[in-house]
């Protein structure tokens, strides 16, 4: 009897000083997960489109064409000092010839040529994409060196092929930038003039890759 009565009072004073744990709902729980320190929020970055750049270089048998495709919108995503991904577009109606002078006649008649179905058909496709699917960071990387390795999916005339290259990446307070270049097979786009693949030596007059040479300035979107 005397050992019931030790037991029971063992008992009511777990009870009273909460000895026993009780598990919380379901949101009281996620609550104590969002609110435990250290927890970072992903933050979105909204591209300036002013600030950034798109320039392309095509080479050919004797020479080369610089040019410039504007950016229209996107969006970079950080997690505390980490870059985690992000998608922008390019207005491809913008696409334009700079090597040779705006002024120049050949300079309209390449850029027509470049946006007909023979390139890029941008009445039917107006924009290309690119969504970032991964990105890496590079350990033991300097300053000024690339410190990130990116992956994600190109999208032109419709087509979308995995690309990864190599980006240094600034996150400095309420403000990302991203520079990045890498070459691209017009192939993969089914964009065949004139391709080296047709096998005539008219046909590889123009190479079959291009450079892409970006900078992606993004600032804190409003909340």
């Amino acid at each position: 009897m005397h050992n019931n009565t030790l037991i029971g009072a063992a008992m009511a004073a777990l009870l009273l000083t909460g000895g026993f744990y009780a598990a919380p709902d379901q949101a009281e729980s996620q609550a104590q997960f969002t609110l435990a320190p250290g927890v970072t929020k992903a933050t979105t970055f909204a591209v300036d489109a002013s600030q950034s750049s798109i320039r392309w270089k095509s080479k050919k048998v004797g020479g080369e064409h610089i040019g410039i495709v504007k950016m229209a919108n996107g969006q970079l995503n950080v997690d505390g000092s980490k870059l985690t991904g992000g998608t922008f577009v390019a207005d491809m109606k913008s696409l334009r010839d700079v090597d040779k002078g705006e002024s120049n006649p050949f300079n309209e008649r390449l850029v027509n040529h470049l946006r007909s179905e023979d390139f890029f058909s941008v009445e039917k496709f107006p924009t290309s994409t690119f969504k970032i699917t991964s990105a890496k960071p590079i350990k033991g990387a300097k300053a000024g060196e690339p410190n990130y390795t990116i992956g994600g999916d190109l999208t032109i005339k419709g087509t979308t092929k995995p690309q990864t290259f190599p980006s240094v990446v600034t996150i400095s307070g309420d403000a990302v930038q991203a520079t990045a270049n890498f070459m691209v097979n017009r192939l993969d786009y089914d964009i065949k003039y004139r391709a080296a693949i047709i096998g005539t030596a008219a046909d590889k007059i123009i190479e079959d890759t291009f450079l892409l040479d970006l900078k992606i300035v993004a600032n804190k979107a409003s909340i």
